[in-house]
């Protein structure tokens, strides 16, 4: 069994009387892949914002590989390796695939504080950048600059930016919303193919897509987690099917 990378205990985040995450307590592996599904509201992202540190928890823990990181900075824990991609591109849309990828790079070590760096990068960050481009499928666009992208290619160059850290826990928030069949096949692909080292978890509101790419499910309601299985589970699982397609009316 592989070891317990990630370990929630009885989180909550309370917006004033707003429980926007009641008590959930999660344990994803080394290297497994995890699906938080559920409907808007349900405390999804907010979730995903007390593991990175974006939010502070009202109470319970949040520990990494063994350490209490509850109180920890984001860039903290990133330095620990949790990197996460976002809802809505962030990217630097005037600079080329390449460079986006550069910055990335210097963005958890010293260098960033130099003045006197070359833009061309290091043998050691070139490699770094190599890399997440052919895992991205991105190689032909490196010299490209982000405003020439498709839009699955932006979210695919976001996905490769959060690989350039290493991690060994990646959160992808929604990575196929707003795109098209096609492009969601290329992401879903890119996906598969990342490290299987790498511990995932994911939030899609294509159940399908979801399902087929992660070995667990857990579906949250109202801030809870309300049922966790298997994605076959999830699928025949009543409650679940309730939630998002409604309660079937009485003939």
């Amino acid at each position: 069994m592989p070891e317990v990378l990630l370990r929630l205990a009885d989180v909550r985040i309370n917006f004033g009387a707003l429980k926007a995450v009641d008590g959930v307590s999660l344990q994803v592996a080394a290297g497994e892949r995890v699906a938080v599904l559920g409907p808007n509201g349900a405390g999804k992202t907010t979730l995903f914002n007390a593991i990175t540190g974006m939010l502070r928890v009202s109470s319970g823990s949040v520990v990494l590989d063994g350490k209490d990181i509850t109180r920890s900075a984001p860039n903290q824990r990133a330095l620990h390796g949790i990197a996460r991609t976002f809802q809505i591109t962030n990217l630097f849309f005037g600079l080329s695939v390449e460079q986006n990828l550069l910055l990335a790079t210097r963005g958890l070590g010293k260098a960033k504080y130099s003045m006197w760096r070359s833009d061309l990068g290091s043998a050691s960050e070139q490699e770094v950048v190599d890399s997440a481009l052919e895992r991205c499928h991105l190689k032909p666009k490196r010299d490209l600059t982000v405003k020439e992208l498709a839009y699955g290619e932006q979210r695919q160059l976001e996905l490769a930016m959060s690989l350039t850290s290493s991690p060994r826990l990646l959160l992808l928030d929604e990575p196929a919303a707003g795109l098209s069949p096609a492009e969601r096949g290329v992401m879903a692909n890119v996906i598969r193919g990342l490290p299987t080292t790498l511990a995932l978890i994911l939030i899609e509101h294509d159940i399908d897509l979801a399902l087929g790419l992660v070995d667990r499910v857990v579906v949250m309601s109202q801030g809870a987690v309300l049922v966790e299985g298997k994605p076959d589970e999830i699928r025949r699982n009543a409650q679940v099917q309730e939630i998002y397609l409604g309660k079937p009316r009485r003939a």
